[in-house]
């Protein structure tokens, strides 16, 4: 039986899911797995692809090699349909949770979540989430300062994902780093002192490899070959366009 766990359970539409059903297969060849694909107008057109390795890691040199890999089937299927910018980055320190094992992973930390449907009238949930229950179906979220009398643990069903992710805290960039989520932030002995009062720390940014791809040309109709103006063309051009009935009369023969 296949493992549900490592299932995407948020998808894209329009032009975004166009480009996973182009580029996904080749970057799982690889031994990566697709995080998240955005299509967005930053700089006239940005496709955004996040990636990672199983155990959630991503290098620069990870993304060069997705880089290389996808560049010629986008080249060959042009799912986006004009230029744009190719941006291959690591999902980042408060990144997406797009499959259930990413939730059993950071299974503990806060996370924001919204569901694309309503749970008892409310769709978005802010706070500590748990590893998914035994049945796979659903992941417990611990809700802080709830009003008195309503549950302070809610189930969201899995399925109703419309959108995940991990909120940027001080013991999140420290555990993220410890594992190698990131590189570490240029710290000194007062900046540490100041994470561990709990002031917040400022996360590094995600791993990036940008590529610009320009444009694909259309096809066009086969351009008329050049003409090429001879001196009897030219005095041919010069002459007015006659009649036999205006040579006639010209010569005469007209009464």
């Amino acid at each position: 039986m296949a493992d549900t766990s490592e299932k995407r359970l948020i998808t894209e539409t329009g032009v975004a899911a166009r480009v996973v059903q182009v580029i996904e297969a080749s970057i799982e060849g690889l031994g990566y797995r697709v995080v998240r694909v955005r299509v967005s107008s930053a700089n006239g057109c940005t496709v955004q692809i996040m990636a990672e390795r199983p155990d959630g890691t991503m290098t620069v040199d990870d993304c060069e090699t997705v880089s290389r890999a996808i560049s010629p089937l986008l080249d060959l299927d042009d799912p986006v349909g004009k230029a744009y910018y190719l941006e291959i980055s690591s999902p980042g320190i408060d990144r997406p949770l797009v499959r259930a094992v990413d939730f059993e992973r950071w299974a503990g930390y806060e996370a924001k979540i919204e569901l694309a449907i309503p749970l008892d009238g409310r769709k978005r949930f802010r706070g500590i989430i748990r590893a998914p229950n035994a049945d796979g179906l659903t992941v417990p979220i611990d809700l802080p300062d709830v009003k008195e009398g309503l549950p302070s643990r809610i189930d969201l069903p899995l399925r109703d994902l419309g959108d995940a992710y991990l909120v940027l805290t001080d013991d999140l960039v420290r555990e993220s780093l410890r594992r190698g989520g990131g590189p570490p932030p240029m710290l000194d002995d007062e900046d540490e002192d100041e994470i561990e009062e709990g002031t917040e720390a400022e996360a590094p940014a995600p791993l990036k490899k940008k590529v610009e791809r320009p444009l694909k040309p259309k096809a066009s109709a086969k351009p008329k070959p050049e003409k090429i103006e001879t001196e009897a063309s030219r005095a041919n051009k010069a002459k007015p366009v006659r009649t036999k009935a205006v040579r006639v009369k010209d010569d005469g023969k007209l009464h």
